[in-house]
């Protein structure tokens, strides 16, 4: 078993693998829909994103579901193929929440707020450093995890920003992309395992400090009050 997560027999497939772009590679995740792949995809996100998907190999992934190393390869190729695949289940799942989120609550600007950021966090708690430290040696996929990322938080506080000022709460004289971009600054810096660990804050209180430092800077009294 090796420690690195890539079996020398793989090692060409997989490096093949994470040369292709995320998105072409995941249109072609097999077994889509079967629920054995749903149940590896399940414990590769567990895996990890807790242990980093160097020190977890396709060994102790199928010891994990007990079943055998060929099965496992029978519905992904590759680790390559099975890191994107979670990767792509989360993002499907964060964009499915925050879609019900921002729609169920649109009159509630304050609640939803408060819902997406606790969301975000509850997120976030399942990335742990060994998982960032590999995938930022992977770049092509270290891009694509930092594009959805921003278009998730564009498009969805983006959509909280204009229902707050329908509701006459969120300023108007800042322009409503730019508040969306300096909360992605913010989340991007401050609330990620490394940099909350080197602050020494957890993400309940990395939240507030961006709820009270940021956005109660763009909304009026009438919202504050609200917070």
């Amino acid at each position: 078993m090796h420690r690195d997560g890539v079996e020398p027999e793989k090692m060409n497939a997989e490096n093949s693998g994470s040369r292709q772009s995320l998105p072409r590679a995941r249109s072609r995740i097999p077994g889509a829909g079967h629920p054995v792949s749903g149940q590896i995809v399940a414990a590769a996100r567990r895996n990890f994103f807790a242990n980093g998907f160097r020190g977890v190999t396709m060994d102790d992934l199928a010891q994990d579901l007990g079943i055998s190393k060929k099965t496992l390869y029978e519905h992904f190729p590759s680790k390559t193929a099975l890191v994107e695949a979670a990767i792509f289940d989360k993002f499907r799942g964060i964009d499915a929440e925050m879609e019900r989120i921002t729609s169920e609550c649109s009159s509630d600007f304050a609640g939803t707020l408060h819902r997406l950021l606790a969301y975000i966090q509850q997120q976030t708690e399942e990335i742990q450093p060994p998982f960032l430290r590999d995938i930022r040696r992977q770049p092509e996929i270290f891009h694509h995890v930092e594009n959805r990322r921003t278009e998730l938080v564009q498009r969805y506080f983006g959509k909280l920003i204009y229902q707050g000022r329908a509701a006459g709460i969120v300023r108007k004289d800042v322009p409503a992309e730019l508040i969306t971009e300096i909360i992605l600054g913010a989340l991007e810096k401050i609330i990620n395992p490394t940099k909350m660990a080197e602050l020494e804050i957890t993400p309940k209180a990395g939240y507030s400090a961006i709820i009270a430092v940021i956005l109660e800077g763009v909304i009026n009294e009438k919202g504050r009050s609200n917070l």
